[in-house]
């Protein structure tokens, strides 16, 4: 006979070895600094301003302000920071939401 748990009763779950553990907390580590550090770079090359707007920002308002990849490549990070702009949140949602739009009356899917 198959039982099946119940909602709410937790489920067996196959425990992962502490090499494994090991290993995935390295992975998340390791991306965790790769993300951090083009942001912190962009940040020290482009100043705190959005490159659209103007606005400039303060350490208490510098969460508004984000990296842009200008190719869309997330992985495309050079050191020279020539595929990152800093755009604040609301740019940088205008920004992605032109592409869209354009995609759209374009015909692209």
């Amino acid at each position: 006979m198959n039982r099946r748990p119940r909602p709410g009763q937790p489920r067996a779950v196959p425990r992962k070895s502490q090499e494994e553990i090991d290993a995935l907390v390295r992975r998340m580590r390791g991306e965790e600094e790769s993300r951090e550090t083009y942001r912190e770079k962009s940040l020290k090359l482009h100043g705190w301003i959005c490159a659209k707007c103007g606005r400039e920002f303060e350490r208490d308002t510098l969460h508004l302000l984000t990296v842009h990849h200008k190719d869309g490549n997330h992985h495309n990070n050079p050191p020279n920071g020539s595929n990152w702009e800093n755009l604040c949140a609301y740019c940088h949602d205008d920004e992605h939401s032109r592409s869209l739009l354009g995609d759209y009356l374009s015909g692209k899917k």
